[in-house]
This record gives structure tokens, sequence and C-alpha cells, in this order.
């Protein structure tokens, strides 16, 4: 089966993450600089100044799968803080408190969790809650918050706002240079930006192979192969990564053999994962003959387009206009052409609880999808990572009325 074909590239890809993980941790006694950044947030000028980019929000996902978010948002809200608010940040304060982590600890030299931060890098262009996050964590921890601020695009990327992009892009030079005391080099710079996009254009790669009848992945595989792009885009061990990704994929698509068997139906996801349930998820819809081939969370890191010519205006221009920085028509215009590209049968909507931005409209974009592609769509409640806000029996009857339909 296509699942014990991808175990030694999944073993592959914990063993990296482990690695960079251990390398982040032990950044003091080797000299680097660790950065806190958002997932929106521009990590090439850190790679190329030799800067380990770190981002909670990533933890955030591994807490989740973990099944410790509870555990640790009780610990912020016992500070005060509503249970209203993102469980990736609540997830955070709580790690950060209790030195509770899924990352292990290096024996003597550091804790569980994230390493301390030198700096904290926030870009709002996902959210609003993370600047006050980072805030937050900046006062805790008494290091400087370097912030992008990048405006809601309501009618596209307009030049005068990607100016304005542009120009804080550029004062994060010195910033940075202040930050690691070295000078900042363009050549490596420009080198890092290549090498970002040949990452991006191997993820997207990576996602395309979903377009084959039956898909060697789903979506729920590729919100765990996704970490690499997310977390070391700049660096050529990605690129690496992905070709052989690819090379795997490739031949499960020449063997004909798809991630379920017997794919009867094609589905595309919108949010977050639920991380807590992504394998239960993944079961419940195989049950239905059902393989969620695409999903906006990921595809979001396949569209950018750095070019070497002009790297600090493409930065600028791809972080400013990121999928969860648009309007609402371009959220319904991108889950049409996904469903299109992927000749999916129907979609299902994951209403995050954390995500207000990502989850803003859906009753909306739902109802003018259907209409649109005439295709049915389902919306599941739930959390991305407080598993307190996920209910086992009334999502797997929603799942089960909804399959019912397609049938």
């Amino acid at each position: 089966m296509a699942e014990e074909d991808l175990k030694p590239i999944a073993i592959k890809m914990r063993n990296l993450m482990a690695k960079y993980y251990k390398g982040a941790k032990l950044g003091k006694y080797t000299f680097k600089k660790i950065a806190w950044i958002t997932s929106g947030g521009p990590v090439e000028p850190l790679i190329s100044m030799g800067i380990i980019p770190v981002y909670p929000e990533n933890h955030g996902a591994m807490i989740g799968a973990r099944k410790m978010g509870a555990e640790l948002s009780d610990t912020a809200e016992a500070l005060g803080y509503s249970r209203d608010l993102c469980s990736y940040f609540r997830a955070d304060v709580g790690h950060v408190v209790d030195s509770k982590s899924p990352i292990p600890g290096v024996p003597v030299l550091a804790k569980p969790g994230l390493p301390r931060p030198h700096m904290l890098m926030l870009c709002n262009n996902i959210c609003g809650t993370v600047t006050k996050w980072y805030e937050v964590q900046a006062r805790y921890f008494n290091v400087p918050l370097i912030f992008l601020d990048t405006p809601y695009n309501f009618d596209g990327p307009l030049d005068h706002l990607i100016d304005y992009v542009q120009e804080q892009f550029e004062e994060l030079i010195p910033q940075i240079e202040k930050a690691t005391r070295r000078k900042w080099d363009m050549d490596k710079f420009v080198k890092t930006a290549e090498i970002a996009q040949a990452g991006i254009q191997k993820w997207s790669e990576v996602l395309h192979m979903c377009e084959h009848k039956p898909s060697p992945i789903s979506c729920f595989d590729a919100f765990f192969f996704l970490a690499p792009i997310v977390t070391l885009r700049g660096e050529q061990i990605v690129v690496d990564f992905y070709s052989e990704l690819i090379e795997t994929l490739q031949d499960l698509v020449d063997r004909n053999e798809g991630i379920i068997e017997n794919e009867k139906y094609r589905l595309v996801w919108d949010n977050l994962p639920i991380w807590y349930r992504v394998r239960k998820l993944s079961k419940t819809f195989a049950k239905y003959g059902a393989c969620l081939v695409a999903d906006t969370y990921t595809n979001a890191w396949a569209d950018n387009e750095i070019t070497a010519d002009d790297p600090m205006r493409s930065l600028a221009r791809g972080y400013s206009t990121i999928f969860l920085n648009r309007n609402i028509e371009s959220k319904i215009e991108n889950l049409c052409k996904l469903i299109k590209q992927y000749d999916a049968n129907g979609f299902v909507m994951h209403s995050n609880r954390s995500c207000k931005p990502y989850s803003f409209g859906q009753y909306d974009i739902k109802d003018e999808v259907q209409r649109r592609m005439g295709v049915p769509g389902l919306i599941i409640e739930a959390d991305m990572t407080d598993q307190r806000s996920y209910a086992d029996e009334q999502i797997d009857n929603r799942i089960q009325a909804f399959m019912e339909t397609m049938e």
C-alpha cells in the first residue's frame, strides 16, 4: 500500500526536523542567534544572515498533534487569558510557563520546548492576534521585537501598498545587522531567495501529484510533510528532501497506487488541520472511499514567487498578498480553483474556533462555492489545537450524513 511506501521518507523528515530543533536548542553553544517568527513572516533575510528561525505556530501544531493543547491552554487560562483566544497562543504561553512540550530537552544543556529567542519577528499578514502574542513574549524574554505591517488587501496588491511593505523589508537590514553584529551580505540574501523559490517550486510539485487519480497522498499527509517549507525555507536541504518525496510519489503514480484503497470521492479541505484528529479524520473519510486531495492551507506555501533580480520587491509582494490577507472573493475563487484543478466532488470546511480570519465568512463562502461549482460542502466546527472544542460523535454523524448525500 502507498502508506507503507511513504514510511521511509516520513522517517527521514522526522529526523530532519529533529536535527533542526536540536540545532536550534543548542544554538547558544554554537553562537547562533535564534529568532521566533510568525508563520507568515519573511524567513529569507534571517536565514541569509545565519539566524535560526523558530516558529511557535509550528510548535503549536506539534502540541495539538500530541494532544497537549488542552493542558497547556489551561495553564494560560489560569494566568487570565481567555479561552476565546487563539489556542496556538495559549499553548505557547503555557509551554513557556510549564516547560512542557513535545520537543524533548537536551540532557543538562537545554530544557524541553522552544529555545530562548534573541529576537522576535512578527508579520501581521495572517491575523491581528500575533501582534499581541509577540508583544507578550517579547516582554517575557526581554528581547527586541521586529514588526512588519502588511495592510489588508481589500482590492488586490496595489503598488503603493507593496511600496509600503518593501520599505519595511529594507528597514529590517540594520535591525538584523545590530542583532547579529554582522554586515548584511546581499549576495547571500539573493542566493537564499533563489533556494527558497526552488523549495516553493518543489513543494508545489508535491501538491500537484494529487491531481492524479488515485491520489498518492491526501491533504492529511501534506499537513505532515509541510514542516520543511515553513521552517527551513531558503535551505538547500528542503529542495533535496522534496525532490526525494516527489520521486517516491511518482513511483506510486506510475504503479497507479493511491493513499486510500478504492478512491471513490475526491474532496478539498479548507482551513487549518484539526491536529489532534488528523489520523482519525483521515480514516473516517477513507471509510467512505473519500480522499482529501487538496487544501487551502498547504497551498498557501506554494503560490509565492521570489525573483532573484528584485528579491526585496517580490518578497514584499508575496508576503503581503498571502491567502489570509486577501478578501473573501479571493478565498471563494481559490477554493473553486482547487476544486476544479483536482477534479473534486465536494469540499470540507473547518470552522476553526481559534482562527477567526481563516474562518470568517465561511458559511457565505460555502454557499457561493456550492452555487458556482455545483458540488456539496460540509462545515465542521472545531479547534486546531484545543481538543476540548471537538465532539467526536457529532462530527462523525455530520461526515456520515455528508457522504450519504454524495452517493
